[in-house]
């Protein structure tokens, strides 16, 4: 599925629900049913700078050219708001990551109901996985 598709299929999900505590409680599932962060990941080198909370992110390039995410994170909330980042963006190749609008933040209302802190923390989340999608850019760009 194209990043756009499975934003698309997030806001009719989410059109579903009227009420942001049903919301919230949609997004928290969202993070329980992450898959695990290998420890491995859980240090400082990725951790991501600008989020209240702690937030440890990894991104492998597959041999097909497509980024693989896996995050934790010590919040629930946060957790699954990066829960819904990966959900969009892992298995998609580097160009589309660093072309892609997010629109999905938005149209589910969900930059309007986080608090500031919150919402500095998912632009550091989405700033990080465009970090990682470009550096695999070059690598492919160099080869």
């Amino acid at each position: 599925m194209t990043i756009d598709e499975i934003q698309n299929d997030i806001v009719d999900e989410f059109s579903d629900v009227d009420d942001w505590m049903d919301r919230y409680g949609m997004i928290i599932d969202l993070g329980n049913s992450l898959p695990e962060i290998e420890e491995k990941y859980k240090t400082p080198d990725h951790l991501i700078e600008g989020c209240q909370s702690r937030v440890w992110l990894n991104a492998d390039l597959t041999p097909e050219g497509k980024i693989h995410y896996t995050a934790d994170s010590d919040a629930i909330i946060v957790k699954g708001i990066i829960s819904l980042l990966i959900q969009v963006l892992d298995n998609q190749t580097p160009d589309d990551i660093l072309k892609a609008d997010l629109h999905f933040i938005d149209d589910i209302g969900l930059s309007e109901h986080l608090s500031p802190t919150r919402s500095n923390g998912l632009l550091a989340m989405v700033k990080q996985m465009r970090l990682y999608a470009l550096a695999f850019q070059a690598k492919q760009n160099m080869q």
